[in-house]
């Protein structure tokens, strides 16, 4: 049934609902998923195109969680997401053509720094602050950058959107949080219909990898609307150190 064994798949199915819960709250799902997919035998092609397969699952669950209880309304996201969309499909359309090495040199650095933004910066509550740039200006700059980025490499982009509308469209930390999922799903969907294209994905452990997704992100985004930043600000500082030592440790292996 599954492109690999049993005991495999439930370990995947695990790892999906852990990620669920914390790309609900945080992002950086993928951090869980994208190593327990190489473990288990997937080509890294394969194992990003399931990864969005899986991560579909749980950016729409947390999305639509969110707009329920009037966090955000997806309606007024239309556009934005239409950008998302197209540019994560650039970006996975361009994985094999642009040079990553120069990304992968500085995206702990970025990273690091988004963890110590959070960590550090006072006064970030759930409460709106000062905007820096207009809702245009954000839609056509900072949305099409952070999905572009989620098609040629994946993990962290919901941190990228996250600091996006903290720092620059002056949302709240939960604000922030739910309207980071919407535009989180459409930049899933814009790289997955270029790796389904190509045939990439796991077709049956990602989606069996994406109920444990909705599972996961149901429960976590419950506990973000409840708990609001004295959850969500410390699970981001941890999900993008982690992230960031991560990808520090595979540029010393491979060095």
């Amino acid at each position: 049934m599954f492109e690999v064994s049993l005991d495999l798949a439930l370990m995947l199915i695990g790892a999906a609902f852990a990620a669920g819960f914390v790309d609900s709250i945080a992002g950086g799902g993928g951090l869980i998923t994208l190593p327990m997919l190489l473990l288990a035998g997937a080509t890294p092609l394969q194992a990003l195109s399931t990864n969005k397969v899986q991560g579909v699952f749980g950016a729409a669950t947390a999305a639509i969680s969110y707009a329920r209880a009037g966090h955000v309304q997806p309606r007024r996201q239309l556009k934005a997401a239409a950008l998302a969309f197209v540019a994560s499909g650039a970006g996975a359309a361009l994985i094999s053509v642009l040079p990553t090495e120069g990304l992968r040199y500085a995206l702990p650095a970025i990273l690091i720094g988004i963890a110590a933004f959070f960590a550090f910066k006072k006064g970030l509550d759930d409460s709106d602050r000062q905007q820096r740039l207009t809702p245009a200006l954000f839609t056509l700059s900072i949305v099409p950058l952070c999905g572009f980025y989620d098609g040629l490499v994946g993990p962290g982009a919901g941190s990228f959107y996250m600091m996006g509308f903290v720092t620059l469209a002056g949302y709240g930390v939960l604000k922030a949080t739910a309207h980071t999922k919407f535009l989180n799903l459409a930049s899933n969907l814009g790289g997955l219909a270029v790796f389904a294209l190509a045939g990439a994905p796991w077709w049956a452990m990602g989606l069996a990898m994406g109920v444990a997704q909705i599972g996961g992100a149901r429960l976590g985004s419950l506990v973000a609307m409840r708990v609001g930043a004295r959850v969500i600000k410390p699970l981001l500082v941890v999900t993008s150190s982690a992230l960031a030592l991560k990808l520090i440790w595979n540029l010393v292996q491979g060095a």
